[in-house]
């Protein structure tokens, strides 16, 4: 297969000799490629025999949204992706590209002697853990006065719907490493930000819990499907128990 770049900028297609893939799929803007004009692309095979991939690797699923339907690709085996009618190399090609695109993504500074002071720096340290996983995990990071990282720890890993968080052990760690501050996250697998009667239900919990032992819970962080969602952004709980 070769790549080639239209005289346009932004315009690229995959061509091939052969006479289905000679009409290239073209488009503007990689992110608004579908997923089979992407496998087209990178595996230099046709649309229709794309398609067919997509199509067995989710079961040919009318209730599969877009999202769900890149998660599935994501999370497929290479015994999956095999069964579904790809050769050994493109299925290779096929886990290098996701696995590409996530440390680009997800890339974390490699100083830990930095400052927390926004919720998206710390769901970009926290995501290679959290933010694709098929199980919920629950971490915690460690600040200092300064919100200086002092570290960050899975403390407890569940099932593809629930995760179950200790109060205890989140503070029994927050104390061990030195804490003043710290922030907890955790992952919905099925992609979806909406926090449970359970998240807000363990959220308030800890902000009360906090008080108490003179710490303070700056924020609690969903993350699931490439994006995040801030508890103390998007709900009352910090309004209902101040910090410190």
């Amino acid at each position: 297969m070769v790549i080639s770049t239209a005289h346009n900028r932004g315009l690229w297609m995959a061509a091939d000799s052969s006479p289905e893939l000679s009409q290239g799929r073209c488009y503007g803007d990689s992110r608004s490629a579908t997923v089979a004009d992407l496998l087209v692309t990178l595996l230099g095979i046709g649309h229709e025999k794309a398609q067919q991939v997509i199509d067995r690797i989710t079961c040919q699923s009318v209730l599969l949204d877009n999202a769900t339907a890149w998660q599935r690709l994501r999370e497929a085996t290479a015994l999956e992706l095999r069964a579904a009618g790809l050769t050994k190399i493109q299925v290779g090609k096929i886990q290098a590209g996701i696995e590409l695109g996530r440390r680009v993504y997800l890339e974390s500074p490699k100083d830990n002697k930095f400052s927390l002071d926004d919720p998206q720096v710390a769901a970009e340290l926290l995501g290679g853990d959290l933010m694709w996983q098929r199980v919920e995990r629950f971490a915690a990071v460690a600040l200092d006065i300064r919100n200086k990282v002092i570290g960050y720890e899975i403390l407890s890993q569940g099932t593809q719907t629930d995760c179950l968080a200790d109060p205890k052990e989140i503070f029994g760690w927050l104390l061990r490493v030195g804490a003043v501050r710290g922030i907890v996250a955790h992952n919905h697998p099925s992609g979806s930000l909406l926090p449970s009667p359970d998240d807000i239900q363990l959220t308030r919990q800890l902000l009360q819990g906090a008080k108490t032992l003179n710490l303070s819970i700056l924020d609690h962080l969903i993350l699931g499907n490439g994006d995040y969602v801030s508890l103390r952004q998007t709900t009352k709980l910090w309004q209902e128990c101040p910090q410190h």
